[in-house]
């Protein structure tokens, strides 16, 4: 799949996120979160399941999480993912 697009699924309450994407060259992930210092690495590792299941392998995604657990992580990627591949 290709982000090819601007997108964004989520909500700023807690035990939610907001998931941001566009199109880029090469793939980054950006987290912001309340909780980064315990549960970064566990974001990310959620985050890069997600992206492997579609096969992204390029895009800006930025994430701003308030403690969300990672059911809410995969729900909003995957939204913001659909609306983001769909045709201009």
């Amino acid at each position: 799949m290709e982000i090819r697009k601007k997108a964004q699924a989520g909500t700023m309450q807690s035990s939610d996120l907001m998931v941001f994407l566009e199109p880029a060259q090469e793939l980054t992930i950006d987290i912001e979160s309340t909780v980064k210092k315990q549960f970064e690495h566990l974001i990310r590792q959620t985050i890069q399941q997600v992206l492997d299941k579609h096969g992204v392998r390029t895009g800006s995604i930025r994430v701003s999480d308030r403690g969300a657990l990672d059911y809410a992580i995969e729900a909003r990627l995957e939204t913001a993912l659909k609306r983001a591949g769909e045709s201009l």
